[in-house]
């Protein structure tokens, strides 16, 4: 079966991407990743992070992916040693000049080159693959049928990792500039403002207080944000292409969203082992699963030719809103840690890794015993009578009542 590999941006996130069924999970320390903004993680945390990935059977790969400069290279191969000492299952890095160096340094970890390093050819993976690496982590740029191509011509020990849900970037596999000009942050460095989802205006020299703004019409698209990935309805394709490993983006994602898009590729992939028929029988219902967390209007990437729409997306929508997190059970009460507002009498749903379970909010107390009508203050704990069992870690979910239809792939 192909591996699930989720983003783990922090402890929360990690916990929810194993409790939701990843196979693994990928995360960074607080310095040469290319998620600085994360929250990550330090040695302490790290140690903590490995026990529950490992007590769960799972592996955790460490983002090592900067692109570093000369006096940053000696850091980087000790930060790998400890780590590998530690007990990560592999290092994700993406420069050459860094892969080499760790390669001599620290000769048992194993390698799997990012897909910052734009591999698009079976030459490049065997070049790498006879430095040392055991995964080619691909370029996005390529299609299904390449990828079959490139699969055969490579040996058996090297694996296949590709993206198959999550943000997209405009530029190659990610190698971007337009945060270093526009922002002065370095998105080779970890640090990417996203500039490409900023809105854009365009100024004529000789009317300065005439902004037009740029926009998509019959001719095409003039702004730069690009629609999001998502291959839930291809993934008998990507195993026939000879994809080991499917990998959801999103190390600056929530707890929540880490936890309702693994759901749903973990039920996909199970289904699809079992029986393809039940896989594709299931889809419309995933698919809509998939669309409660947020999420920009989404297509298929590069996989099958040129993106279509190539860019345009707008900003985040999503069908549901986090409503809270389940600290444990209290009697027959959820103990929850509201995250948005909801009311007495709304419907939410319960989301654990055993599956959905909606309900009618009958009562809310406060931990003192009051009774409230609504609740709206996050981080706030207040009790909820059910007539079922919950765990930590489970989510609890409403409408959302902002939400405007988008186009899905």
């Amino acid at each position: 079966m192909m591996e699930l590999l989720a983003p783990a941006g922090g402890m929360e996130q990690l916990k929810a991407a194993v409790r939701f069924g990843a196979d693994a999970v990928y995360g960074g320390l607080n310095r040469f990743g290319l998620r600085a903004s994360a929250g990550n993680f330090d040695w302490e945390e790290l140690d903590e992070a490995l026990r529950i990935v490992h007590q769960a059977g799972k592996r955790f790969y460490l983002t090592l992916n900067i692109l570093p400069y000369d006096d940053e290279l000696d850091d980087l191969a000790n930060d790998a040693q400890r780590a590998y000492e530690a007990g990560v299952d592999a290092a994700i890095v993406s420069d050459l000049g860094a892969f080499s160096v760790l390669r001599r340094r620290v000769p048992e970890l194993a390698l799997h080159v990012s897909t910052q390093a734009n591999v698009m050819n079976a030459a490049a993976a065997r070049v790498f693959a006879d430095l040392g690496a055991r995964r080619i982590v691909l370029s996005r740029e390529l299609s299904l049928d390449r990828i079959a191509a490139l699969r055969k011509q490579l040996p058996d020990g090297i694996q296949l990792e590709a993206f198959v849900h999550g943000a997209m970037c405009m530029a190659h596999s990610g190698r971007c500039m337009l945060s270093d000009h526009l922002a002065g942050r370095g998105g080779n460095r970890g640090a990417c403002a996203q500039p490409c989802r900023w809105e854009f205006t365009v100024l004529e020299a000789k009317r300065p207080e005439e902004p037009m703004p740029v926009i998509e019409d019959e001719r095409g698209t003039y702004i730069f944000s690009a629609y999001d990935l998502n291959m839930l309805a291809h993934l008998p394709e990507m195993r026939d292409a000879g994809i080991e490993s499917l990998k959801i983006e999103g190390r600056m994602k929530t707890a929540y969203y880490v936890a309702g898009v693994t759901h749903v590729y973990r039920q996909a992939l199970d289904l699809l082992y079992e029986e393809e028929a039940a896989y594709r029988a299931a889809l419309p219902d995933l698919q809509r699963e998939i669309r409660k967390v947020s999420h920009r209007a989404s297509n298929t990437g590069f996989y099958f030719g040129k993106p279509e729409p190539s860019s345009g997306a707008e900003g985040f929508s999503q069908t549901m809103e986090f409503s809270g997190q389940v600290l444990g059970m209290r009697e027959e009460r959820l103990l929850v840690a509201v995250k948005n507002r909801f009311h007495v009498g709304d419907t939410l749903e319960l989301l654990s890794p055993k599956g959905v379970c909606p309900f009618t909010v009958q009562k809310i107390f406060d931990e003192e015993g009051n009774s409230l009508d609504f609740v709206s203050v996050a981080g706030r704990r207040v009790l909820i009578p059910v007539d079922f069992t919950a765990e930590a870690g489970d989510f609890l979910r409403g409408p959302n009542r902002n939400h405007r239809m988008d186009t899905d792939a």
